[in-house]
């Protein structure tokens, strides 16, 4: 089977959609299918090609069996709505002129840039093959929710048209929370063009028994424990809120580790350097493979997100992976998050954005270490509950069924 994958994410980009493409598409290369990647240049979040690339019309490369093609794009940091669109939108045409010359069975388009799911479209009508729309975040919903949209006006109205349009269009919607799915069948999407597979976590990367008291040292942390923040530092994720309870609190022997880039980050790390936080490190971001190396310096991992009714329907990819490992989970999200977590018992809860809260499921987490060794437990069983060998083959076989259906005896 040939899949085209058209992602606007890839490795070596650490986010969460370049991290299930890149190992959904591995396994499925083990798999014995033909898996083409269509990408841009890595530049996520800053807006910069990365060292070693050139933001050039295409180039072709070959990463773990899996053939990728790297178009040119308009490249802008995660901010600002107009810039952002033109990011996403240039890559949407540049993925369409090219995916015209490459063969397919089927074609895979994945949000949340909600553009690149409209060249899934296009290649279908061109090629005459099934499309499926990988479902990642509710578009243009979760963008009215972080105020960069308001939610009614015309040109909401006209987006929300265009996203019911494609999903009645596409073969298979495929959401990776059940909250989607739901979503989806209230705004009349068949339920039966509609298949859930969640975020898992590469259980041969993220290895629970690995240690690294070394790199703690170098990092200059002295606290016992440690919470860690790794992912994008964006308008969703309320870190500002965080760093801010951190101020007001009185932590005793707890350090804050926060890794990555986004939007948001410089106004976070000023607000820990107006308030002369000692106990708070932030650095840049991090290869994948380097992930599970600070992952095993923390002692808890933080999975928050701004107070909001969109964001009761999505699952953090960073939970599985930090569960993966045995870390607990201190989560600020409602919904679906929280249902997955109170489920295995993996974690502490905190309503998003109540600093009282906040602080007292941090210190609850960092006094009982009965309750501490339990949710540890707990956490590798959730992770090993959503294995993401196991989902990439679900998904593998969910497409093949659609790329080439049986045909009816008689």
């Amino acid at each position: 089977m040939r899949i085209l994958f058209l992602t606007d994410n890839f490795p070596p980009e650490v986010n969460a959609p370049a991290t299930r493409t890149y190992e959904h598409a591995k396994e499925w290369v083990e798999a014995g299918a033909e898996v083409t990647i269509i990408t841009c240049f890595p530049n996520f979040p800053q807006g910069k090609v990365y060292d070693g690339y050139k933001n050039k019309l295409r180039e072709v490369e070959e990463v773990d069996g899996m053939r990728v093609i790297r178009v040119w794009s308009y490249m802008s940091a995660n901010q600002g709505f107009l810039k952002r669109t033109l990011d996403y939108v240039s890559f949407a045409v540049m993925a369409s002129i090219f995916g015209i010359f490459e063969k397919a069975d089927v074609i895979i388009a994945t949000s949340p840039q909600f553009f690149t799911t409209w060249s899934g479209w296009f290649l279908s009508l061109i090629k005459r093959k099934a499309w499926v729309f990988e479902l990642r975040d509710l578009w243009p919903e979760s963008i009215a929710s972080v105020g960069a949209m308001k939610k009614n006006s015309k040109r909401y109205r006209l987006l929300e048209k265009i996203e019911l349009a494609l999903y009645m269009s596409a073969d298979f919607v495929i959401p990776n929370t059940p909250a989607f799915k739901a979503n989806l069948i209230s705004r009349n999407i068949p339920e039966e063009k509609i298949h859930v597979i969640p975020n898992g976590a590469n259980l041969k990367l993220f290895d629970a028994e690995r240690k690294n008291a070394n790199l703690k040292e170098e990092l200059g942390i002295k606290e016992d424990f440690v919470v860690g923040y790794i992912g994008t530092h964006g308008l969703a994720h309320s870190l500002d809120f965080v760093v801010e309870s951190i101020a007001k609190a009185d932590f005793k022997n707890i350090h804050f580790l926060f890794i990555g880039d986004g939007a948001e980050k410089e106004k976070v790390k000023a607000i820990a350097s107006k308030n002369d936080l000692k106990n708070v490190t932030f650095l840049d971001p991090i290869p994948k493979e380097q992930i599970p190396n600070y992952l095993s310096l923390t002692d808890a991992s933080l999975v928050p997100l701004k107070r909001s009714d969109t964001f009761k329907t999505v699952i953090p990819s960073k939970i599985f992976e930090a569960c993966a490992m045995g870390k607990p989970i201190i989560l600020g999200v409602e919904g679906q998050a929280k249902k997955i977590i109170d489920e295995f018992g993996a974690g502490v809860h905190f309503e998003p954005e109540n600093t009282e809260e906040f602080i007292q499921a941090v210190n609850k987490l960092k006094d009982d270490r009965v309750l501490y060794n339990t949710l540890s437990k707990n956490a590798l069983k959730l992770a090993q509950a959503y294995d993401r060998k196991v989902l990439a083959k679900e998904m593998l076989d969910l497409i093949h069924s659609k790329a080439f259906p049986k045909k009816r005896s008689g």
